[in-house]
């Protein structure tokens, strides 16, 4: 399964599957572009299960709140 293969990998942070255009949203951290190419070209499209991506990047967190939602 790609989540699997994706959970596995030191520089993604976070994995959802998710309704939508989308089957997976993927969040990763790399120290630059260069290394986001890296990863992306000789990892994640060598999942099997991997088609396609779509690459946002952050340009700026503006606010970051890891709290769990409450029940």
């Amino acid at each position: 399964m790609v989540t699997d293969s994706l959970v596995k990998l030191s520089e993604v942070t976070d994995v959802y599957e998710v309704t939508g255009e989308y089957d997976i949203v993927c969040l990763l951290r790399t120290e630059s572009i260069l290394a986001f190419r890296e990863v992306l070209k000789n990892k994640i499209l060598k999942i099997p299960g991997v088609k396609s991506t779509v690459s946002s990047i952050v340009l700026y967190t503006h606010k970051r709140d890891r709290k769990p939602v409450s029940e």
